[in-house]
């Protein structure tokens, strides 16, 4: 059975099966592995029981729209409802309103645990994603909750795009064999790939101009602040700027790194997306509105002045694990 607990997975069978209507949410600003996890765990439930009220709830996201759209929930629909929120560390993230107005709250996770909420949790830091917890709840289930083609389409997406095609570190034996068992289904997983890669010109434009603007301190903290004037220039939506958000891993020198995309309104906001090679910078996010994993993290600077903090933050981590990796080899 792996890491997931069988007796938490048994508790959400019986959820899922004495509930005649089920509402599952995710995060605001979904990735790959929001959608794949939320949308695949639907096909799931609606193939086994075709007589249930499933639905999906929160923004339609445009650049991921290949993957499925949402439903329209209202909130008539959460009486006697089960909500399930995956993907989704915190309440003030959650996408959607009125996930806490049904009979039954159950919360399906990898990041680390910030916020408790939820009558039943399932949360798995070790896991690469929600998707590989899906799917090793499927594969548990067996014939009570089994895959499907269009399932394993979603949940593949998901695995594929939160492990960096299988690169990062919380890609573990675990993760192979939930890919390879949702590979025995028929979709096309070149598809997948091949969308993840494609960008349009105006986006390969600002990657040229993302390397000419990086900066890197001597901490080994990269960093780039995209401005709204720099979208308007590119013609590229903030949602397309993830396509930028690792192409400082791949520059000697640099160990951890930062992209601040400028908020709309009349209130300085920057959106930050820190990432690491090693130091833990999950804690600084925390410290800026924000959270996540060790390696990938969110975070917010509502001023010029905590954007510089951030950077500075990012740098003394990077300092104090480099002293560390120095002792240890000493």
């Amino acid at each position: 059975m792996d890491y997931i607990a069988s007796e938490l997975v048994e508790e959400l069978y019986k959820l899922v099966d004495s509930s005649d209507k089920i509402i599952i949410h995710r995060h605001v600003r979904p990735d790959p592995d929001a959608i794949g996890s939320q949308l695949g765990l639907k096909k799931l439930i609606q193939n086994k029981y075709p007589q249930k009220t499933v639905l999906a709830a929160g923004s339609t996201t445009k650049g991921l729209a290949w993957l499925g759209e949402m439903d329209k929930v209202s909130e008539d629909d959460y009486q006697d409802a089960l909500v399930i929120i995956v993907d989704t560390a915190n309440q003030p993230r959650i996408d959607g309103k009125h996930y806490n107005k049904g009979k039954s709250l159950v919360k399906i996770d990898h990041h680390p645990d910030v916020d408790d909420f939820g009558d039943l949790q399932l949360i798995y830091p070790q896991a690469s994603s929600v998707s590989e917890i899906i799917t090793l709840i499927s594969v548990y289930l067996s014939d009570r909750l089994p895959m499907t083609n269009a399932a394993a389409r979603l949940l593949y997406a998901g695995i594929v795009a939160d492990t960096g095609r299988f690169k990062y570190d919380a890609t573990s034996l675990y993760t192979f064999r939930a890919a390879s068992f949702l590979k025995e289904f028929e979709f096309d997983a070149f598809e997948i790939n091949d969308r993840f890669e494609l960008m349009t010109l105006d986006q390969a434009k600002f990657h040229a101009y993302v390397y000419q603007h990086l900066t890197i301190t001597d901490d080994q903290v990269a960093y780039l602040i995209i401005t709204r004037e720099n979208l308007s220039e590119f013609n590229i939506s903030e949602e397309q700027t993830d396509s930028v958000i690792n192409l400082a891993s791949t520059l000697e020198g640099v160990l951890s790194w930062v992209t601040f995309v400028e908020g709309d309104g009349a209130n300085t906001r920057y959106r930050g997306r820190l990432r690491s090679k090693g130091p833990a910078i999950n804690e600084i996010a925390s410290r800026h509105d924000g959270g996540g994993h060790p390696k990938a993290s969110g975070a917010n600077a509502y001023s010029e002045a905590e954007l510089v903090e951030i950077i500075a933050e990012m740098g003394e981590a990077n300092r104090v694990y480099l002293q560390e990796k120095q002792e240890e080899q000493a």
